[in-house]
């Protein structure tokens, strides 16, 4: 097995970059219960969500019985609690990371600044492009989901969850979310790889090769619609509010954090958070390898998984050369 890491980035991670055990042979029993772990506890992205969702459920969600009809002012609360969010995760992590370089170049992936200027911005710069498309029409689309899934709950068009009533499904559903996302996004971030969307539509979020914390959500309205969509599987399964705005939350919040363009956030000279992942890097400097993630890995079944090393690296260069030949 080829174990060289690739040459021009500023950090990689040990390679070849594993995916997750439940989807390896023979079984790893010790493997998958380090994988949930290290994926949920003790400080992790995910249970950090659940308690903003918690949290934005008791304090900052509109009582459910007001979202039987559509009112400014329920859903104005909803948009700039989702606003206020989004701003706090992504200019946060952008000026923790950027502005102010508390963390230097240290676990950082690509050496290169974060383009200032070019005309392939709609504002004429990276960030101030990823900031419009992430507030202007990431947020708006993603407030219009949360709006959609409360009405229906609280008319009963969508099946309603309650703790008391199945406490175990209330609980394990906050771990299948994750999965359900890892699915839904290689399918339609493949969809998106066809050259007419791609063109149209995907390209925008493609303007960031070295990409920053605001360029997770930075895409086409249309991106937006379809990505966020993933909320409409609780149409069908059955749902508590909280879990859609964490469902939500999570997609939405971790296109920022994935996106920060650091492994982790180092404290005393030890990384305490997961953040942006090597796999997910490649992608935006290789194009056509790693659309999903590791999660469950549709790119090793298909061919499109880059490890990380130089074999891989010659591998998926050949697929570009057929690619562009097709």
């Amino acid at each position: 097995m080829d174990k060289t890491p690739l040459k021009g980035w500023n950090h990689v991670p040990p390679v070849p970059i594993k995916v997750s055990p439940f989807f390896t042979w023979p079984p790893r029993p010790l493997e998958m219960v380090g994988w949930i772990w290290n994926s949920w506890f003790l400080i992790t992205e995910k249970l950090i969500l659940v308690a903003v969702a918690f949290v934005s459920f008791y304090w900052f969600q509109p009582p459910l019985a007001e979202s039987r009809e559509f009112a400014f002012d329920w859903i104005t609360q909803m948009y700039l609690r989702n606003l206020i969010l989004m701003t706090a995760v992504a200019g946060g992590l952008h000026l923790y990371f950027y502005t102010f370089t508390k963390q230097g170049q240290r676990l950082r992936y690509d050496p290169r600044p974060l383009m200032k200027a070019g005309r392939q911005f709609t504002l004429g710069g990276q960030i101030r492009d990823n900031m419009f498309w992430t507030l202007a029409s990431g947020v708006t689309v993603w407030t219009a989901y949360e709006v959609l899934m409360f009405w229906a709950l609280a008319n009963g068009y969508a099946p309603m969850l309650t703790f008391a009533a199945h406490p175990v499904w209330f609980v394990a559903l906050f771990l299948l979310i994750p999965i359900w996302e890892s699915f839904y996004f290689y399918w339609i971030h493949r969809l998106l790889h066809v050259s007419f969307l791609y063109k149209h539509v995907h390209a925008l979020h493609h303007r960031n090769i070295n990409v920053g914390p605001w360029s997770g959500l930075s895409m086409h309205p249309v991106e937006h619609l379809i990505f966020l969509g993933s909320v409409l599987i609780h149409w069908g399964v059955a749902a508590h509010p909280i879990h859609i705005l964490f469902h939500l939350q999570y997609y939405a919040l971790t296109a920022a954090t994935t996106h920060t363009g650091f492994e982790g956030l180092l404290v005393k000279d030890k990384n305490r958070l997961a953040l942006g992942t090597f796999h997910h890097q490649m992608h935006h400097r290789y194009f056509e390898c790693n659309y999903g993630s590791l999660e469950i890995p549709w790119d090793k079944f298909f061919g499109s998984f880059h490890d990380g090393t130089i074999g891989a690296d010659a591998r998926i260069r050949e697929r570009r050369k057929r690619l562009m030949k097709s």
